[in-house]
């Protein structure tokens, strides 16, 4: 019923070795662009290791929405200590655990990773009216971020026909689940949502 379709955009790669970073986040792509693809490709190019040359996102069928994000990239030489600083730069900014970075002619896998991760998943059909109309989705985001502090971060959505996601990422599943509970026990929106660890 529901197909798999990969949004991806690229450019044409110079010459160097390729790589893939497939990140364990469940991000749309502008938010893929900001958080990894733009400050990587910024951090490569400044210390001449190469540049990122395309990225993608997986979407899946409901609930889920999104699988993960893959992030290309085109370095000069695929040397253990440039894959080092790849990874490193990635887990800097907010790689999950569950990610794996590809090295294009040999086929070979990393893993890396140190961010675990949270999905709120929100009732958006079952709850009474008044609760849709006078509730904001805007300041569940705004809570979030509030609550979880230095624990974790909002990073990402998904709206589907019967649910939507918010996505969390952070140090610790369980941290970022207490610190939350004060909006999932008192806003009218939160009701019956459901937390899901996702990394």
């Amino acid at each position: 019923m529901f197909n798999l379709r990969r949004v991806f955009a690229a450019k044409p790669a110079p010459a160097g070795e390729t790589v893939t970073a497939r990140l364990n986040a469940r991000l749309q792509p502008i938010d893929r662009g900001e958080q990894f693809e733009h400050p990587l490709g910024e951090a490569l190019q400044s210390e001449g290791l190469g540049e990122v040359v395309g990225g993608g996102t997986q979407l899946a069928g409901e609930p889920a929405g999104i699988e993960f994000c893959d992030v290309e990239i085109r370095l000069k030489q695929a040397s253990e200590p440039v894959l080092r600083r790849v990874i490193e730069r990635l887990e800097f900014l907010g790689a999950p655990k569950g990610s794996r970075l590809i090295i294009e002619s040999s086929g070979r896998e990393i893993a890396f990773g140190n961010q675990e991760g949270l999905a709120l998943v929100l009732n958006g059909t079952d709850l009474p009216a008044e609760i849709y109309a006078s509730c904001d989705i805007n300041h569940v985001v705004s809570e979030l971020s509030r609550l979880m502090g230095e624990k974790g971060s909002f990073r990402g959505y998904w709206e589907g026909s019967k649910e939507t996601s918010l996505y969390c990422y952070g140090g610790s599943f369980v941290e970022m689940s207490k610190a939350i509970e004060p909006l999932l026990n008192n806003y009218p929106l939160c009701r019956g949502a459901k937390v899901e660890q996702i990394a």
